[in-house]
């Protein structure tokens, strides 16, 4: 038995390691294809078995080639064995005693496993989106899926073994239940999933073992693969439905009301649930589906358990699931699909259950001896209610829905509105952070499902209950939620209700100031209703709007204040303030300067106080923190203009006496993230030229001087940031490279803008373009390649900025000392195998630039004129680096190369645009290329091979015009698919490596 342990453990890893890419495990290409090991202090994404040798010298496309000839010579035939070989272990009497034995199936069972989840198609399917995966099962393996005595084997190993073991045996059920639809005629599909209902209803009849939290756990994700790979149709039709159904539904119930057992395990279940009462409009058969009798049930258990868990966890003083709020919402969402079926029941039951716990809770608070921990349990209670009544709202979005539904609806928001009234009216005493954070969860859904800007046509305004006859038949259902809160609220349309938004916005901002979670909700409430036009006409004749445009002050607003108690982080949420705030003001804003002044007064006011005091050592934390609410501030108003003329209101408010002040800031406070960051953030969005709001007027010097002030900032912190010398690898990014990033992000929006003509500078002696180009490089020089491609935001904002300097400033990169260039042409070739496109992409589109130049640069090399000097000498410096380090452009056309022939190539197009280049310039090598991997291949393989390079150069002719690269381009796309068609390995043929 040992023996037979050992080869079926061999096997199991070998399965494992042909299903593992190096890319999957979170290594780049360049890590990989450098031959190098990982960073011991990286680790990878996934757990990786120690005794797994991968090479991660192997790019991925010949590893694909590898797993695919292991898939279809060998990974059947071990399936197989290990199914036989748990047919023999089932056969005979099982001694769980036995170690050897329970190891035996514990190998087996993760050998099938591993074959079951087997890469068949070379997707990389994302766990993460594990409701979503269906495997690719091949044609060949039809015989084993069709024997009923397969899925007969694992749910008979499933109750014979015990929990560790079962758990395994249902982890393979997940995946059978997840097989292809495709691999089965309509009745052949028909038979296997009544197989697997009635493995289900078997184990739901003896549900001694899902008591193990594993398998309740594989049970669930069971349960959720069978509506994703079967249609509600398909499952009415199994003979033992209604009974399993039932089973299903009583299981889910019992779920529920265990609230704070396996909390993860019930979001497959609520999936299933949604995803079956989501196909009920499209169900065809006749036979009854009974979700109307189910659902209900469901969404009554998951009410009812949730408001029974407030008293336990207040009384135990046990973790609250309303604190886990990515975890409610994702359980809301999927709940408020299943509430609207049968929705009078639903509703009814909310109605009861909020009025009844609203009634309580303003009983304790009139009673003068009120107990802590009732009070607690009661707010608890109404947090939860308004959370559902909020997903049941916006269910309306989901689901079909009536005029009744409509009206049910109104019924339901009228008691939140009320609780909403009750507690502002007791603030800043009576206060609930859960229950402000419910009624906004709320009211965004009300906002989503009535009131969003598509709804505005059929929005008409309703004065009694009477006139809603009167209203058109296209206006009744958004007028029917009005209805009831007409008559208790005063509410009678949506502009009423963005009154009450509106209200509540203002009386958060005012009297939560101090608590992060509330203000940052209510501020992103704001922000999304400041985005459509038509709302945004509304809401300024709202008298709130009114007053916050023109009292956004600390004196109102307490948490635009500076003082210690707050902390830098919270600061962020000015930005969204500010940027609401704006849109607000650009409504009916015009050419008015007076308006934009009275707007800007409160910042004024804070920037002058900073100039008075800046020089003194008075209060200096007061004015660092004073300059970081302000830099966020004025990002968020600058966002917000996206006109001409509202730009240059601001610019010119900060430009001469502003600007500088945040010059001052950078020098003194350059080591300190928390300030920079905000300042330079803002710096780079000042420099984006947005719906051409920086095209200012021919006579106007704005565009340059914008750009001298940010060459300073650059110059200035590039200059104080490299002073502070090496730096461990926790704080790198924070203190260095996250301000570099932002500093390029800033220099290319500049660049690319076209609002500055940079050769003016040049030509009147003003250094300040050469200063932020040296700066740039300093920063660049200081920075490792690795760190390049490893930070995604440094990476995003280089490349860009590569690519523009490349497209317009060539005599820049050619004026770069050799070790310099050498670096820059490293980091596109490292670039060129990335994973995120967008660097790939910038990477080819320098390259492109690069070569042309040289290209062209060669072949005017005869022509040389007085008046051609200058670019003469500039192409002879770039000339002469290439001839001294050939190497560089010759591995990255290998590079280029090798991702054309063997990789998935995403961005073929962006590809072809250097690689004709680099063979026009490097025929020789090409020509190596080309002999090197033809000659490595089977004779008959070769002259194929031969026909494909020569059908890749036909009718491309010596030149770069844009017709011929088009051609060339459209040659690759044929070369690419007869390549990949001529190395299809039969098994006999290793790959290969172009690069090797």
């Amino acid at each position: 038995m040992e023996h037979c342990i050992i080869g079926v453990i061999i096997l199991s890893e070998l399965t494992q390691e042909m299903n593992l890419d190096p890319l999957s495990m979170g290594f780049s290409r360049q890590e990989y294809w450098s031959g190098a090991l990982p960073d011991p202090g990286i680790e990878p994404e996934s757990p990786v078995s120690p005794a797994l040798q991968v090479d991660y010298s192997r790019p991925s496309a010949k590893h694909r080639k590898i797993a695919t000839s292991f898939r279809d010579t060998s990974l059947k035939d071990i399936l197989v064995l290990a199914c036989s070989l748990l047919k023999e272990i089932l056969a005979k009497p099982l001694n769980l005693q036995d170690q050897d034995q329970q190891n035996l199936v514990m190998q087996v069972l993760k050998l099938v496993l591993n074959c079951l989840n087997f890469d068949f198609i070379g997707s990389s399917a994302d766990e993460s989106a594990d409701d979503l995966c269906t495997v690719q099962i091949p044609t060949t393996w039809r015989a084993i899926f069709l024997e009923p005595e397969t899925l007969d084997l694992f749910f008979n190993l499933y109750h014979s073994l015990p929990p560790l073991l079962s758990q395994l045996a249902l982890s393979c059920l997940v995946q059978f239940a997840s097989t292809r639809r495709s691999l089965f005629s309509s009745p052949e599909r028909a038979k296997y999933l009544g197989n697997l209902i009635k493995g289900v209803k078997r184990i739901l009849e003896n549900p001694q073992g899902l008591s193990d939290p594993g398998n309740y756990h594989e049970f669930c994700r069971f349960l959720a693969r069978l509506k994703t790979n079967y249609q509600l149709g398909e499952l009415v039709m199994v003979k033992e439905y209604p009974e399993v159904i039932r089973l299903i539904a009583n299981f889910t119930i019992t779920s529920l009301q265990h609230w704070e057992f396996a909390p993860n395990s019930v979001h497959y279940l609520l999936t299933l649930w949604q995803r079956m009462v989501a196909s009920v409009p499209f169900v065809k058969s006749t036979e009854p589906h009974l979700l109307d009798t189910y659902a209900p049930e469901i969404t009554k258990a998951f009410i009812t358990s949730r408001l029974e868990s407030v008293a336990v966890v207040v009384r135990d003083n046990l973790d609250d699931p309303l604190d886990d709020t990515t975890t409610v919402f994702q359980q809301l969402e999927q709940l408020c699909t299943v509430s609207r079926c049968e929705y009078e029941k639903t509703c009814t039951l909310l109605v009861q259950l909020f009025d009844q716990n609203a009634q309580n809770y303003q009983k304790l608070l009139h009673s003068a001896s009120r107990v802590t921990v009732d009070m607690a349990i009661q707010e608890g209670r109404l947090a939860w209610l308004v959370y559902l009544v909020g997903t049941v709202v916006g269910g309306r979005l989901t689901y079909t829905s009536t005029d009744e539904h409509d009206a049910m609806d109104g019924e339901l928001s009228c008691r939140v509105f009320q609780l909403i009234s009750l507690m502002d009216t007791g603030l800043p005493q009576c206060s609930n952070e859960k229950i402000e954070l419910a009624i906004l969860w709320f009211l965004d859904q009300f906002r989503k499902t009535y009131v969003g800007d598509q709804l505005q046509r059929t929005s008409k305004v309703v004065r009694l209950r009477s006139d809603v006859s009167r209203v058109p038949e296209k206006a009744w259902k958004v007028v029917k939620v009005y209805a009831r809160m007409s008559e208790v609220l005063g509410i009678t349309d949506d502009n009423h209700v963005l009154e009450t938004f509106m209200t509540k916005i203002v009386t958060n901002l005012k009297y939560w100031g101090r608590c992060e979670p509330v203000i940052s909700r209510t501020l992103q409430f704001l922000n999304d209703l400041s985005v459509g036009y038509i709302l945004l006409k509304k809401l300024v004749k709202i008298d709130a709007v009114k007053f916050m445009l023109k009292n956004h002050t600390s004196e109102h607003f307490p948490f635009l204040g500076i003082s210690g108690s707050y902390s830098l982080s919270d600061f962020r949420c000015r930005t969204a303030f500010y940027t609401a705030l704006t849109r607000l003001l650009m409504v009916d804003l015009g050419e008015d300067e007076d308006e934009f002044e009275n707007f800007m007064l409160p910042l004024t006011v804070s920037f002058e106080t900073v100039l008075q005091i800046f020089n003194n050592n008075f209060k200096q934390e007061d004015v660092k923190r004073m300059l970081i609410g302000l830099a966020r501030d004025l990002r968020g108003i600058a966002f917000a203009l996206n006109t001409k003329t509202s730009y240059t209101m601001l610019f010119d408010w900060m430009y001469p006496t502003y600007l500088p002040i945040l010059q001052r800031a950078i020098e003194q406070w350059y080591g300190e993230p928390a300030c920079t960051t905000p300042i330079l953030k803002l710096m780079a969005e000042l420099m984006q030229n947005r719906s051409q709001r920086l095209n200012f007027d021919v006579s106007s010097p704005n565009g340059i001087l914008l750009f001298r002030e940010a060459s300073k900032m650059i110059c200035t912190y590039g200059t104080q940031i490299l002073s502070l010398g090496s730096l461990s690898k926790d704080q790198i990014y924070p203190m260095k490279l996250k301000g570099i990033s932002i500093c390029y992000s800033a220099l290319k929006s500049a660049l690319c803008g076209n609002y500055v003509s940079f050769g003016v500078f040049k030509l009147y002696g003003d250094n300040h373009f050469d200063n932020v180009l040296q700066a740039f490089v300093k920063m660049l020089l200081s920075v490792s390649h690795s760190d390049l491609l490893q930070y995604r935001k440094l990476s995003q904002s280089y490349y860009p900025l590569l690519e523009c300097l490349t497209q317009d400033h060539m005599s820049f990169i050619t004026s770069l000392d050799p070790p310099v260039l050498l670096y820059v042409l490293t980091s596109i070739s490292e670039g060129l195998t990335a994973l995120d496109t967008v660097v790939s992409s910038s990477c080819c589109t320098s390259l492109d630039y690069i070569v042309t130049y040289l290209f062209k640069h060669i072949a005017k090399e005869g022509k040389k004129s007085l008046r051609c000097r200058e670019a003469t000498q500039a192409g002879q410096r770039l000339l002469h680096f290439m001839q001294q380090n050939p190497e560089v452009l010759q591995q990255m056309m290998s590079v280029l190369m090798n991702t054309i022939v063997f990789e998935d190539c995403r961005n073929q197009w962006s590809v072809s645009r250097p690689l004709l280049g680099l063979i026009l310039l490097n025929e020789k090598y090409f020509g190596e290329l080309r002999a090197g991997l033809i000659n490595s291949q089977p004779l008959p393989k070769q002259e194929v091979l031969a026909q494909c390079f020569r059908n890749l150069m036909e009718g491309v002719e010596q030149n770069l015009s844009v017709k011929n690269r088009d051609r060339f381009t459209q040659n690759l796309s044929v070369f690419r698919r007869d390549m990949a068609e001529a190395l299809r390995s039969d098994g006999s043929t290793e790959p290969l490596d172009m690069m090797s």
